[in-house]
């Protein structure tokens, strides 16, 4: 049950005093049941036999049932305590593990996995276990143990008596555990179809403008309808399946009422048990049931929530990039070694082919080509977000398969065409490049990245809330806050992928003379396309399908006429074409 429901050490405790303040709760409510019906037998006594009323006898018992009673409300209320002070603090923590794992695969994981899932997992998922373990397992776990304890406790009252109340009880237990696979087969089936129904929805909302270009919207938009349909129809069908055997063994178990009965008959009538016993099992039966019911109808649950764990643990399962913390780096030179790389599979997939290449501390090296060429993929594998299938790639000398990501990026800073802002303050936003920089370093990275001038023409300044990815910004604006985030964080090694492909001319340049700035002493990599921006870098490397077919500076590679000539002829063609 522990493996089952992901708990860790400080879980299985919670988990284990939940179950037994539970199993307290059904004792308790048993034995108050018991201290009244020994109660109503000494009051009828004297009815029976004759005899006079023995008060005393009858004051205990009432004293029984009320403490009994007391101890039933203080274990309820320890069980509620207990219960969901588990649930909810192995929910928040396994979140938090999710997200510091996910944090640490590597990129190619993300490739496989859409994104939609791993909000899946960590949300959804979560939730249904966090159910399991507030609402299913310790209510599981305890009506069972209290069930057997309670067997135990009828049969010295009368197990002839007790054997018939529980007789029926294995054949309904039997029912829902021998439909475990059919009932596993649709559990699957159901979550498979509410996480293509949540993709098509999330793919429905951030393509609005585009299914509203195109007239989309609505019916039209069949994707998202045919996957709420199927939702709906795995839906009908789980509840029906889960319906059906939930009722089946709550008939078979229920029938035990019937036997209760046949059996007091009999042996009421042959003098074997008095009138008041008949009455109290007869009477128990129809309180014995309800957390028998309950079992019946946690299991189909238990099943259903079974597919979530083992989507969680799975993800958990997951290898996660690895190395050394402890990164000592003297310089920062760079030095690929027959790199080859695919995102799937190898040798005709490959993206990166053979690549051999040196980047020099001092100085600016600049990746260019046609797109598709390798080019963000090398950047990528350089700052270890992959980890190459053949060769190798230094830092000092030192190759980055053994150094931990995190500890890597220390020494590095981005810049990635597809800006990330967050739903919080500019001054925030900015600050992610150096926690805890103080407010000056901010605005002089602000300055530096001529962000200064359009936030202060904000309504807060620095506090003004920029919305969820940076939606009150233009483009430029957006990309300039990306460029002080890496301004601040001062990193040795500076990684730019198209970084001023979003500004206008004029404050290219001024970005252009701020990063210069970051030349000095530092390993800077830049990806562009406009290859007029990139003419005065140290090293030019030129791909072309996963191949570096060209490198050196750009006055040596114009002077080649190969494809780096070529290619800046042709953008320089463009320049003057009009409309």
């Amino acid at each position: 049950m522990y493996k089952l429901l992901q708990l860790d050490k400080d879980g299985r405790k919670m988990f284990n005093g939940a179950v037994i303040a539970c199993v307290l709760t059904n004792l308790t409510l048993f034995l108050s049941f018991m201290a009244a019906m020994q109660f109503i037998s000494v009051l009828l006594g004297p009815l029976a036999g004759g005899g006079a009323l023995d008060v005393k006898r009858l004051w205990l018992f009432f004293a029984c049932a009320l403490a009994a009673a007391g101890v039933y409300y203080a274990a309820f209320r320890g069980e509620y305590q207990k219960t969901y002070t588990a649930a909810y603090n192995e929910s928040e923590k396994m979140r938090v593990e999710l997200a510091e794992r996910i944090r640490k695969l590597p990129l190619s994981f993300f490739n496989n996995k859409d994104l939609t899932e791993l909000t899946t997992n960590m949300m959804a998922d979560c939730a249904s276990i966090e159910h399991a373990i507030s609402h299913v397992a310790p209510q599981l776990v305890a009506y069972s143990i209290a069930s057997v304890l309670i067997c135990g406790m009828l049969a010295f009252y009368d197990w002839r008596m007790a054997a018939a109340l529980f007789a029926a009880l294995p054949l309904s237990v039997a029912v829902i555990l021998l439909s475990k696979r059919i009932q596993r087969k649709y559990s699957e089936r159901l979550v498979a179809v509410k996480l293509e129904a949540a993709e098509r929805a999330q793919e429905y909302l951030e393509g609005i403008k585009v299914i509203k270009a195109f007239g989309l919207s609505g019916e039209k938009f069949t994707a998202l309808e045919s996957a709420l349909g199927r939702l709906k129809k795995e839906s009908f069908k789980f509840e029906l399946i889960a319906g059906a055997l939930i009722t089946s063994s709550s008939v078979f178990l229920q029938a035990g009422t019937g036997l209760v009965i046949f059996a007091g008959v009999t042996l009421l009538s042959g003098g074997e048990i008095d009138p008041l016993k008949f009455f109290f099992f007869t009477l128990i039966s129809a309180t014995i049931y309800s957390p028998l019911l309950v079992i019946l109808t946690l299991l189909p649950e238990f099943f259903y929530m079974l597919v979530s764990t083992r989507r969680m643990r799975e993800l958990r399962n997951e290898p996660v990039m690895t190395g050394s913390e402890d990164i000592t780096l003297r310089d920062y030179n760079i030095e690929l070694k027959n790199v080859s790389f695919a995102y799937r599979g190898g040798g005709e997939n490959d993206v990166v082919k053979n690549v051999s290449l040196s980047i020099p501390q001092n100085g600016v090296c600049a990746f260019v080509g046609p797109s598709g060429s390798g080019k963000t993929t090398l950047s990528h594998l350089i700052a270890r977000f992959w980890d190459v299938r053949d060769g190798d790639i230094l830092v000092d000398g030192e190759s980055i398969r053994g150094m931990d990501p995190e500890a890597l990026m220390r020494f590095m800073s981005f810049v990635f065409q597809d800006v990330i802002l967050f739903n919080d303050t500019v001054m925030n936003n900015i600050r992610i490049g150096k926690q805890g920089a103080a407010d000056e370093e901010v605005y002089r990275a602000a300055r530096m990245a001529r962000c200064d001038e359009f936030i202060r023409a904000m309504p807060s300044g620095y506090e003004t809330v920029i919305g969820e990815n940076g939606s009150t910004l233009s483009g430029g604006e957006r990309q300039r806050l990306s460029i002080a985030r890496a301004l601040l964080k001062n990193a040795p090694i500076v990684l730019l992928d198209e970084a001023t492909a979003s500004l206008d001319p004029e404050n290219e340049t001024e970005v252009q003379a701020a990063l210069s700035e970051l030349v000095k002493g530092r390993a800077v990599i830049v990806i562009a396309h406009r290859l007029r921006t990139v003419l005065g870098a140290g090293k030019i490397a030129v791909m072309e399908n996963g191949r570096l077919v060209e490198e050196g500076s750009g006055s040596e590679l114009l002077a080649k006429n190969g494809l780096f000539a070529r290619l800046y002829r042709i953008q320089r063609e463009n320049i003057g074409w009009s409309v």
